[in-house]
């Protein structure tokens, strides 16, 4: 007699296959991809050289298919309608309206070089890839040499 056993995945009965005998998960392919899911889940959070391998491979692929992303909205403008409208939802249940772009400053020319005072500022708002939102105050500003 066969035993009965609920699939972690979609809760539907199964008769697990006599060679597995730990089976957990029906053999539907919905099931097996959540499976490996979470195999994959798991070894990513408790095996340091997996995900060091995984990591390194990702990037292998990104360098090989720069272009990706890019193609991808190009041929998809619905997936980044969606985005841009659920980056709007989410701006507006910020508290502060802040936000903070790539290249926002549009300096007239390039600042001096020279030291920069840096202070925390009371209300950060949201920050593009890993920007820090700063003030500048230039301590010292370069005089031009005597003719």
């Amino acid at each position: 007699m066969k035993s009965t056993r609920f699939c972690l995945a979609c809760g539907n009965a199964f008769a697990p296959l006599p060679r597995v005998p730990r089976q957990r998960y029906c053999s539907s392919e919905a099931c097996q991809r959540a499976r490996r899911r979470n195999w994959q889940s798991n070894r990513l959070r408790n095996d340091s050289d997996y995900r060091d391998n995984q990591a390194r491979a990702q990037a292998k692929w990104r360098a090989g298919h720069s272009r990706y992303w890019r193609e991808y909205r190009g041929a998809h403008p619905a997936y980044c309608e969606r985005n841009r409208s659920m980056q709007r939802l989410r701006n507006a249940r910020r508290p502060s309206s802040a936000i903070a772009n790539m290249d926002v400053i549009k300096l007239p020319r390039p600042l001096d070089s020279g030291f920069y005072l840096l202070s925390r500022a009371a209300d950060a708002g949201v920050a593009k890839m890993d920007a820090w939102t700063v003030h500048i105050a230039v301590l010292s500003t370069p005089t031009a040499p005597p003719t």
